[in-house]
């Protein structure tokens, strides 16, 4: 697609600059945004966002979407190919119609792609927070293909076509891709595909299974198949003979993620390991699971080395799901607390806990390790000290980000230090102590800016190192850690 230099339109040079005009409809490509667009500038300043553009390059752009002072466009040719680009390795990427939406990214180098997420994290911070990171972590990354083992893959019945339809949906679009390969799904999972499409095209149910949610364990690949009818007896029969020839486990969900259930009784518990720390987490397949074990290990190790616990400390890990991190946690310290706003969560956190405390080799046993369900978007300074004190946090929040549980440390800091029109604190916490340094795992660089914000500017805590972690390859999502700590 590129152009030969002798090719070139004819141009004008700007009366305003010496640099010369670009060919009339050409844009230069100056970076990326957040969601994988680039970025570029009319010569009236009016910005342009081309989908399928990378930085560097000159291009032709469809318009579609405009506003007064931004526009919405679709690359049609490269005249100058950035050096980055490469030739994505899934069939179904693309600006095509039909082109899978999963993936946002393929046509950028890998490396490429985790420069342009760690420059989102550093912009997020410094225009949304005013905080710069003391130190750039290196970023955590790992394979780039065959890295999700969870993904939820929606079905449909096409009657034109007389088959059934199992992937993501189309960029854009509410209609499902007609995908036949996935490649950062396992290879495994990848190559059950086409086999789905033939076990639901001959089920009774072919028009009322929605979708088959995936989740993958160190042993066990578990495929969650949501139906809004009961299924017939010969609809079951083939459901068996499926996993019986594939090696998977089939739950059934007939209704809300709260009737999940096994098809078939026994058989080896969906689980992953942290081999790091000796840790085995038991799950259920709708439980929240990180979508990549391999940089899932490497998450937790490095937020218990960056937190530095030691044998005499207490930790609370805030929003703690399963445990991930909770057990983890409890190999380090004196003493661990987990709070997590689901009550489901909880009781599995307190059954994680009891089966590896049992299985701890003699000598190794876990820390005394309580866990409790709260509502962490409705945190205040009397509920947050009622927890008691802790040396160190870990926090892990969805992509709301924990903006109660910050500004509520920063409402107790401004408090003690007599700032104007700061609440007074409720009596009986004179000792209560702020924790020496958190550990923020993010999931969304806008609200981890804005808790930053608070969290150096109001409640007397330094920002000594961020950086991402690529946990999904190809995607413009963008996950991160950031480390704070108190004088």
């Amino acid at each position: 697609m590129s152009v030969p230099a002798e090719n070139l339109p004819e141009t004008t040079a700007s009366p305003a600059s010496d640099t010369p005009a670009l060919p009339s409809g050409w844009l230069e490509v100056t970076s990326m945004d957040l969601d994988a667009q680039g970025v570029a500038r009319r010569p009236d300043g009016k910005v342009v966002f081309i989908d399928g553009a990378l930085p560097t390059e000159l291009v032709s752009a469809r318009t579609g979407r405009k506003k007064n002072n931004w526009e919405q466009a679709q690359l049609t040719e490269i005249h100058r190919e950035s050096s980055l680009r490469v030739r994505p390795l899934c069939p179904h990427f693309g600006l095509h119609e039909g082109a899978c939406g999963g993936c946002k990214m393929q046509h950028l180098d890998a490396s490429a792609q985790v420069a342009v997420k760690q420059r989102v994290l550093e912009d997020n911070l410094w225009h949304l927070g005013k905080v710069r990171p003391e130190t750039v972590l290196r970023p955590i990354e790992g394979p780039a293909w065959g890295y999700r083992w969870r993904a939820r893959l929606s079905m449909r019945y096409v009657a034109k076509k007389g088959s059934v339809l199992v992937g993501f949906h189309e960029r854009k679009s509410r209609y499902i891709a007609d995908m036949q390969t996935c490649k950062i799904l396992p290879p495994h999972v990848d190559a059950l595909l086409m086999p789905l499409r033939g076990l639901i095209a001959g089920m009774d149910a072919q028009g009322t299974c929605p979708q088959i949610e995936v989740a993958c364990g160190d042993r066990v690949t578990a495929l969650v198949l949501r139906h809004l009818e009961p299924l017939s007896e010969h609809d079951l029969a083939r459901l068996r003979a499926f996993a019986a020839l594939h090696g998977v486990q089939w739950w059934l969900q007939p209704k809300g993620p709260d009737t999940v259930h096994l098809l078939q009784e026994g058989g080896e518990q969906l689980a992953y390991d942290l081999p790091d720390f000796g840790i085995t987490m038991p799950f259920k397949p709708t439980d929240f699971t990180q979508v990549n074990p391999h940089i899932n290990r490497v998450l937790v190790a490095r937020a218990l080395r960056l937190l530095d616990v030691h044998s005499d400390e207490r930790v609370i890990d805030w929003f703690c799901g399963l445990g991930n991190f909770t057990l983890p946690l409890a190999t380090r310290a004196r003493e661990v607390l987990g709070i997590e706003g689901s009550e489901a969560l909880v009781a599995r956190s307190r059954e994680n806990y009891a089966r590896n405390q049992a299985q701890r080799p003699a000598g190794q046993a876990l820390a005394a390790t309580s866990f409790v369900a709260r509502n962490l978007f409705e945190m205040t300074p009397p509920l947050l000290m009622a927890d008691g004190s802790a040396d160190k946090w870990l926090v892990d929040p969805p992509r709301e980000g924990a903006f109660a549980l910050a500004k509520a440390l920063a409402d107790i800091h401004q408090a003690r230090t007599g700032a104007p029109e700061a609440l007074p604190l409720p009596p009986g916490f004179e000792g209560w102590a702020p924790p020496r340094r958190i550990v923020y795992v993010s999931c969304s660089p806008s609200t981890l800016a804005r808790d930053a914000g608070l969290l150096v500017h109001q409640a007397g805590y330094r920002c000594v190192a961020a950086g991402v972690v690529n946990m999904f390859p190809h995607t413009a999502h963008v996950e991160s850690m950031a480390v704070f700590e108190r004088p």
